[in-house]
């Protein structure tokens, strides 16, 4: 198993910055990606970015030139820099793992943190 608890967001000001973090335990040796995804009130889930083992990274068009996703291994952690924000980055951010355990593949998520970006 494995578990991931997220802090970091918050209430921020347009143009402002936030860094979310996400931190796993359990068997991380297991891990192949983690990432993030945003849902804001009534619209449906979306990527944010990932990153994998080997370090290939993904962004959502939306967040390119914005955010930056990073990982220290020593610490387990994945963390997620957002700066210039807009009003539009608004919802609950959630961070998640995907990997393989005893041959089944997985994908588990955080409890998610609330981004608010308003003046």
């Amino acid at each position: 198993q494995v578990q991931l608890v997220e802090s970091g967001g918050g209430l921020v000001q347009p143009g402002g910055s936030l860094r979310l973090s996400c931190a796993a335990s359990g068997s991380i040796f297991s891990i192949n990606a983690m990432g993030w995804y945003r849902q804001a009130p009534g619209k449906q889930r979306e990527l944010v970015a990932t990153i994998t083992n080997d370090g290939s990274i993904n962004y959502a068009d939306s967040v390119k030139g914005r955010c930056t996703i990073s990982r220290d291994n020593a610490k387990n952690t994945v963390y997620l820099q957002m700066n210039s924000l807009k009003p539009e980055d608004t919802a609950v951010y959630c961070c998640h793992a995907d990997g393989r355990l005893i041959g089944m593949p997985y994908r588990v998520w955080g409890q998610g943190t609330q981004v608010t970006v308003s003046s």
